[in-house]
């Protein structure tokens, strides 16, 4: 994929999920940060679905959408983004820079909405702050979307399957705080479309802005542009002028 084709694909992604955010929002302030009908009704079947077992296992996952573990994973999609340390350095940079000020910025959002959790009696697990966006959300689904988009950088082809694991993993840290009762569904939704819209932005704007030397091919072989052609080319090898 050309440089004109990711930076538009991103900035297509990245507005249409601002504007969906932006509308979400406003009906959030509207609602005066009461819940929907679909809030309640997700909370309500979660109170009364909650075996030990799977209480645990949403322990479990909404767990890994803080702390060290969203960064491990978005320093490695860097590494794996890269074929060369060249590369790769740059990579590791830009996804924890644009990991962690898509985090400031979610929680200038939260103090700006100041909505109310869910009631704490339905909590089953440790929550503070505010509710929208979801921070666990918006984290996972950052992290999520850096490691997909690295994985297919290097492998376009074979990577979809992995693609759609790491992607589940994102959108399951958001059900996760639904279940355990921390936040309402449309905080879930409002971090998901933030996440995209922030990501679609960062990334449009390293498409634009990278050396075309550093951009890897979309060929599965991660080659550098300009580098096709090594010296030891085994067409050049051999070759002899004319007599």
């Amino acid at each position: 994929m050309k440089r004109g084709d990711v930076t538009e694909l991103a900035a297509t992604c990245g507005l249409g999920a601002w504007t969906a955010f932006g509308v979400l929002t406003m009906f959030v302030v509207g609602y005066d940060g009461l819940p929907m009908s679909v809030d309640d009704t997700l909370l309500n079947w979660s109170v009364g679905h909650r075996p030990d077992v799977a209480v645990a296992f949403a322990r479990a996952v909404t767990a890994t959408g803080t702390g060290l573990v969203p960064y491990a994973l978005t320093m490695l999609a860097g590494v794996i983004a890269g074929h060369t340390w060249r590369q790769r350095v740059p990579a590791i940079v830009f996804c924890v820079a644009c990991l962690g000020t898509g985090q400031a910025l979610r929680q200038v959002l939260l103090e700006v909405v100041g909505r109310v959790r869910p009631p704490r009696i339905d909590w089953e697990t440790h929550a503070s702050g505010w509710a929208f966006p979801s921070g666990h959300t918006t984290t996972s689904a950052l992290t999520a979307g850096l490691l997909v988009i690295a994985v297919l950088l290097r492998s376009p082809r074979g990577g979809a399957p992995l693609a759609l694991v790491i992607g589940g993993w994102g959108a399951l840290v958001g059900l996760t705080r639904v279940y355990l009762g921390v936040h309402w569904f449309t905080d879930v939704v409002g971090g998901w479309l933030f996440a995209l819209g922030w990501l679609g932005l960062c990334v449009g704007a390293a498409a634009c802005w990278t050396p075309e030397r550093l951009i890897v091919r979309s060929d599965g072989h991660g080659t550098v542009k300009g580098e096709e052609h090594a010296p030891d080319d085994p067409d050049r090898r051999g070759r002899s002028r004319p007599a």
